[in-house]
């Protein structure tokens, strides 16, 4: 796979969407095909995207029945359009049918993140600003969520809570501030993991440039208190905007002097792509 994801860590979710829709049986596939019946099926693109989830179409029929044959016709990250054959399958069809389902939630679910992070990126082609993702994904789902942002263009936040410090509003009103919140965060790790900040306005902005933090997210804010934030900051930090961020508003953003956006919706409200599978003999 393109910037690849491991069979062993994407199995146990492949797994679990196997056992949740074939139960005891597919007790229709079972009635109608009492004698074996070897064909072939093409999965379909019916709409213009991104293509990504090859690797995780052929994991989900090695599980299914190993004796199915998988041929991935385009690689993740290709543009696909209406028509576009993007896999061909062959083997029992019993099995091709067993799969269908899976495979296909997958590969929409997959590609419809793909497909959301290119336009975003593409909007944003020659300004030096990178798409990224938020933790704002499917609960067990994020490997693979994350992977799809990548495959589209985008880049990745940090994972989870373990891999980058990021201070956000409750952490500061809890601490008792911005201030005392880097504190100590430095004290328990010293420079051992980025550190973000969450601000809410430009005072926020100034103080946490003046901690020396590596990243500042101006949250939520209007144009013009970003503009006032960033110059607070006075390139002490990388800046990164967030909050309720589509497709018309970060256009008019990339005049500021940005480096990140980041995006919930790329993940939590992704619009599948639309395909299908179709038995063609």
């Amino acid at each position: 796979m393109k910037r690849s994801i491991a069979e062993r860590d994407i199995m146990p979710v492949i797994m679990l969407a196997l056992r949740e829709d074939i139960g005891d049986g597919d007790i229709t596939s079972e009635a109608v095909f009492r004698e074996p019946r070897v064909g072939a099926a093409e999965i379909v693109a019916k709409a213009d995207g991104v293509f990504c989830g090859g690797e995780v179409l052929r994991c989900v029929y090695r599980h299914v029945d190993e004796q199915v044959s998988v041929d991935i016709l385009a690689n993740d990250g290709d543009l696909v359009g209406p028509g576009d054959a993007v896999a061909r399958l062959g083997g029992s069809v019993k099995s091709l049918l067993i799969g269908e389902r899976t495979a296909l939630n997958f590969l929409q679910r997959m590609s419809g993140i793909a497909s959301a992070t290119r336009r975003i990126t593409s909007l944003l082609r020659g300004t030096g600003i990178t798409v990224l993702d938020t933790r704002k994904t499917l609960p067990g789902f994020r490997l693979l969520d994350k992977y799809a942002v990548r495959t589209g263009g985008g880049g990745n936040h940090r994972f989870g809570l373990f891999d980058a410090v990021l201070i956000k509003d409750n952490h500061i009103d809890a601490a008792g501030g911005i201030t005392e919140a880097v504190r100590r965060v430095r004290d328990a790790y010293g420079d051992r993991f980025t550190v973000e900040v969450e601000a809410r306005d430009p005072e926020q902005a100034t103080e946490a440039a003046a901690l020396g933090v590596d990243v500042i997210m101006l949250d939520n804010m209007d144009k013009e208190a970003m503009r006032i934030a960033i110059d607070g900051i006075a390139g002490r930090a990388k800046i990164e905007v967030s909050g309720n961020l589509d497709e018309d508003r970060i256009g008019r953003l990339v005049d500021l002097g940005i480096d990140y956006v980041s995006i919930g919706a790329l993940t939590h409200s992704v619009k599948a792509f639309d395909l299908s599978m179709r038995i063609v003999r």
